[in-house]
């Protein structure tokens, strides 16, 4: 029962950290120029590689600092996550060159490159950073895979029937809101963590 409900915070932590980040516009973009199911496969091996980073990361940090204060930190990137979304990202020009390179022959090595290198140290990383210091490695890794290939075959779906952005606005807001109520809960633990 524990790892089901890990597996779902990882998910729903990473689903909501997605949407409107800068990787969900790559893959957005990708659709554009391969096959969804291509660009799909390429993103969900990507991303399994780079949260196993996060998560050696997070077992790493778990070992070396007091829980109280990983909370506490979880709490307040959290909250600066929060102000990340509401600020929002967009393409660069170099992220534009990236998801429109075809240097490599293969579609599928191409979005797995492109992405791998759009997903290191970002916002999603991080909060799989930040929840893994949490909560057993596995479920955490799995979830957090999974929210992202659910988040990012959102923008899949749209990239390759419409060509066109979600809704940018109303979806920083939500997943804005949806950070900072986390993070005030888990800023709040620590805290009193911290005190005892």
């Amino acid at each position: 029962m524990e790892f089901l409900i890990v597996l779902a915070v990882g998910t729903g932590a990473i689903f909501v950290a997605e949407m409107g980040d800068k990787t969900q516009l790559v893959a957005m973009s990708l659709a554009t120029r391969y096959r969804p199911l291509t660009v799909l496969l390429g993103i969900t091996t990507a991303t399994f590689a780079v949260h196993a980073i996060s998560v050696l990361v997070a077992e790493v940090l778990g070992l070396a600092l007091p829980t109280a204060w990983i909370t506490l930190a979880a709490g307040v990137s959290f909250l600066v996550f929060g102000a990340w979304t509401l600020r929002g990202d967009e393409l660069s020009d170099r992220d534009e060159e990236r998801a429109a390179s075809r240097r490599i022959r293969s579609g599928f090595l191409t979005v797995c490159a492109v992405f791998f290198v759009a997903e290191l140290g970002d916002k999603t990383m991080l909060a799989t950073i930040a929840v893994g210091t949490q909560y057993h490695w596995l479920p955490v890794w799995l979830g957090s895979t999974l929210g992202m290939v659910l988040a990012d075959a959102i923008a899949i779906a749209l990239g390759a029937v419409l060509g066109k952005k979600l809704p940018e606005r109303a979806v920083q807001l939500g997943a804005a809101i949806a950070f900072f109520a986390a993070g005030a809960v888990m800023t709040f633990q620590g805290v009193r963590m911290v005190a005892i």
